[in-house]
């Protein structure tokens, strides 16, 4: 009888439950109230997504025209240890790299469709630096040598998203570009540039000049 009764009282509890939401859903404007707010929160959230996206871009240099994307200058500050420093514009970074050789990654944004064609200008990002040894038992003992040079803010990376997804959305066309090993050398200068086959590096001073013709 126990269980006869409860179960009578929870099929009334669940009429009830019926009554109220039918009584709700018979009433036309609960409807509308939430279509508001839901599109209202909705909107808010694209808001936010495309403050993220131009939080992103701001990452991102204008291609220089006649330029070099950057200048990097190596000082040695103990044994096969190099204090580095990146002149990108009028922002200049100093990080610290192990090794003997060097490696810059850069992203470039470029940009396609109607977007090319009213002149908006190519992005660049100088994304890593990478040292590595010669000797394959110190790269192979080596902890991690490299230098995240920027990072895309609250986890959205526009660029990574389109090498990932493979998708340019009509407008933008994502490249990576690398500069292959190359000596480092205590007060060597190099610039780098952007050409149509990809990154140039040039030496500025008789140091760099030096660790190149070594390095051939």
């Amino acid at each position: 009888m126990q269980y006869d009764g409860m179960a009578w009282g929870i099929g009334l509890l669940a009429l009830l439950a019926i009554w109220v939401a039918a009584r709700i859903l018979l009433n036309g404007s609960w409807l509308l109230g939430w279509l508001r707010g839901t599109f209202g929160l909705l909107a808010l959230a694209l808001a936010a997504v495309i403050v993220l996206l131009a939080l992103d871009l701001a990452t991102y240099s204008a291609v220089p025209v006649d330029k070099p994307l950057a200048t990097i200058g190596f000082q040695a500050d103990g044994p096969q240890r190099y204090r580095v420093n990146l002149l990108q514009g009028s922002s200049e970074q100093v990080v610290s790299l192990d090794g003997d050789l060097w490696q810059l990654d850069v992203r470039l944004l470029q940009w396609k469709g109607l977007a090319a064609l009213i002149g908006l200008e190519a992005g660049y990002r100088l994304e890593k630096l990478t040292g590595r040894y010669l000797s394959l038992e110190q790269q192979q003992q080596a902890l991690s040598a490299r230098v995240a040079l920027a990072r895309s803010r609250y986890g959205i990376d526009l660029w990574h998203w389109l090498r990932m997804s493979d998708m340019d959305l009509y407008v933008f066309d994502a490249q990576a570009r690398r500069v292959n090993f190359l000596p480092m050398a205590d007060g060597a200068v190099y610039t780098v540039s952007l050409a149509a086959t990809g990154l140039l590096v040039h030496p500025l001073n008789q140091a760099a000049e030096q660790a190149l013709k070594s390095w051939q």
